[in-house]
């Protein structure tokens, strides 16, 4: 059977052909699951569930936190002050904390993209930026810089990618415990950090960017969801 992995969904206020409100998640990500040899999965934002996942964990292969809108900055301690901060739900940021606590815990190999990796920073007790001041990483192209022998840039097979698509109004501030920056975007040295990895797991790694968004028609890109479908065979 091709490895199960499974990815926390969102509620939805969009959908057709449906009854009721929908959850949902972004089909590229699923395509590159597929892609890659995976069969991708989506669990609900429900909060009755959330005891569940240490079970549901057992029985899939990997994780992929996707994209979405700010956690609550409450969570890693803070007020909210920025007006830009979007998107917040309380069931997405409880459901993805315990997800990522949970598959820490069972060493799972994990790919977190752009909100994912911050939900990682948060869940290993790290904080964010709540706005960087900037649009230069809303819907960008960008150049990363990668850390040879690091574990994205053996899975993208560069050390300099060229084309990650970034879609973010913040970044990682104070890291969290057990994270390694291995990637940064030379281009913005304040908030310059694109790509983490947690060190002694199997393979947990975030990136900043969304590699999916062109995963399709870029190998470098496909390259992670390949390498996580690797790691979870």
């Amino acid at each position: 059977m091709n490895p199960l992995v499974v990815i926390v969904g969102r509620q939805s206020g969009e959908a057709q052909g449906v009854r009721g409100a929908p959850f949902a998640a972004g089909q590229t990500y699923f395509r590159a699951v597929e892609r890659a040899g995976g069969t991708p999965l989506m669990l609900p934002p429900i909060r009755g569930l959330i005891d569940n996942i240490p079970g549901l964990l057992r029985r899939v292969d990997g994780v992929v936190f996707h994209g979405g809108g700010d956690i609550d900055p409450r969570r890693y301690g803070q007020e909210p002050t920025e007006e830009s901060l979007y998107g917040i739900v309380a069931e997405h940021d409880e459901m993805e904390l315990a997800m990522m606590a949970a598959a820490i815990e069972a060493d799972k190999p994990v790919l977190a993209i752009c909100r994912g990796l911050q939900v990682l920073n948060v869940a290993r007790g790290g904080t964010l930026v709540q706005d960087i001041g900037t649009e230069d990483h809303w819907h960008r192209f960008t150049t990363v810089e990668l850390d040879a022998g690091s574990r994205i840039a053996k899975a993208m097979g560069t050390e300099s990618p060229e084309r990650c698509h970034c879609v973010h109004h913040q970044a990682l501030d104070r890291l969290g415990e057990g994270l390694r920056v291995v990637g940064v975007h030379t281009g913005d040295s304040a908030h310059g950090v694109h790509a983490v990895e947690l060190d002694g797991a199997r393979w947990i790694v975030g990136t900043q960017w969304h590699p999916e968004d062109s995963a399709a028609e870029d190998p470098q890109q496909q390259g992670l969801f390949d390498e996580l479908i690797r790691q979870a065979g």
